[in-house]
């Protein structure tokens, strides 16, 4: 018995790491950080582990002098980044705002992982987020033994985001009841933490701050208070601005996801992706890529989150169920789900869209064939 309970210990802090289904970003891309630590000369803010412009190119991508290839982790407006990472190295915190599947987690997260080398620092907002989340909590068996004290304080990732000049995380700030958004006030605006239990306070030393993400859908949920949304920068993340750049986005994102779990290559795939790409934005915005003929949308987003995930799934059923290339007959199922979220109104839309449009569309024949099938 102590055997099995050694080799279990060891599993789970040992040789598991390197098989996480997901690794931190700090983790995924350790050696582009690092190269561009080794790169990077110019001025650092306090705690910073890269320089705003290293942030910068980490973000979006680059070359360094000495050739490492820095893949571009967001693909949009430069300028949206940089007010970002100009915004974390003020006092200001920043909130992450736009519809669903705009890559406002991902931001999120590899800026904190720049910034910080740590993005795991993280409140995840719900309807259920309690104020402990964000201020602190407490270990009970310790309080009913000894009463409060620093021992039986249990911090926060804010806490220690504070304690230790870091970057906090708050995703779907909109999702937390009110009361409990609005402990973030007093941690924003004075950078104090106070512990009233012990006649103490926590001070934010230089190298804090707080992302924070929200999403426009949410409108009306827990709208922020105006005192809350003073204390943030906001900047909005758009939808990609050209079927290329989102079928840019959907290509890398699979790609990535594919290689973790062993899935064959979507590049080979392309074709698919791009007609994925094409009606969700045909669907989202209303009208045919031609402008010719107007269409109506469905209830749901149709983000470029949904179409990785929806390619994904395919080249999954390629893989297990196929020859390994994604064809039409592995996407068509993943995009009924996807576009028809009220089976009732967006069933309609979704069949006026395929006998309009797609049933006329060259070279789509077969997609067709396979949206028939899927949708009887």
């Amino acid at each position: 018995m102590p055997e099995t309970s050694e080799t279990t210990v060891e599993t789970v802090g040992g040789s598991a790491g390197a098989e996480v289904l997901r690794p931190h970003a700090e983790d995924a891309f350790a050696d582009e950080l690092a190269a561009l630590a080794a790169a990077d000369d110019r001025p650092r803010p306090a705690r910073w582990r890269l320089s705003p412009w290293a942030v910068a190119t980490y973000l979006l991508g680059g070359t360094l002098p000495d050739g490492t290839v820095i893949t571009p982790k967001y693909v949009g407006p430069r300028r949206i980044i940089e007010v970002a990472v100009t915004t974390l190295a003020t006092d200001r915190a920043l909130l992450l705002l736009g519809v669903p599947g705009t890559a406002k987690t991902w931001v999120s997260e590899h800026l904190a992982a720049a910034v910080s080398g740590d993005s795991t620092l993280l409140v995840q907002g719900t309807a259920g987020t309690p104020e402990e989340a964000i201020r602190y909590g407490w270990n009970y068996a310790q309080l009913l033994a000894h009463g409060p004290s620093r021992g039986a304080l249990v911090s926060s990732p804010v806490m220690r985001a504070m304690a230790e000049g870091m970057t906090a995380r708050v995703e779907e700030l909109t999702r937390i009841p009110a009361d409990v958004q609005d402990s973030l006030i007093t941690i924003l605006s004075e950078k104090t933490l106070p512990v009233p239990e012990l006649g103490q306070e926590i001070q934010a030393v230089r190298g804090f701050n707080v992302i924070a993400t929200a999403n426009d859908r949410d409108r009306g949920i827990n709208d922020l208070s105006s005192a809350l949304r003073r204390r943030f920068n906001t900047v909005v993340l758009p939808l990609p601005a050209t079927a290329e750049a989102e079928v840019d986005i959907v290509s890398r994102r699979v790609d990535q996801i594919g290689r973790s779990l062993d899935l064959p290559g979507g590049l080979e795939g392309i074709a698919e992706i791009r007609r994925v790409v094409t009606v969700f934005r045909e669907l989202r915005d209303g009208v045919t890529a031609d402008g010719r003929t107007k269409l109506k949308s469905p209830s749901g987003t149709l983000s470029t989150a949904e179409a990785i995930s929806v390619v994904t799934n395919g080249l999954a059923l390629a893989a297990h169920f196929g020859d390994g290339v994604l064809r039409p007959g592995d996407v068509a199922s993943g995009i009924l789900g996807a576009v028809v979220r009220d089976p009732a109104a967006d069933r309609v839309i979704w069949q006026e869209y395929v006998e309009t449009v797609v049933r006329e569309r060259d070279g789509w024949k077969d997609f067709y064939r396979a949206c028939r099938e899927v949708s009887a």
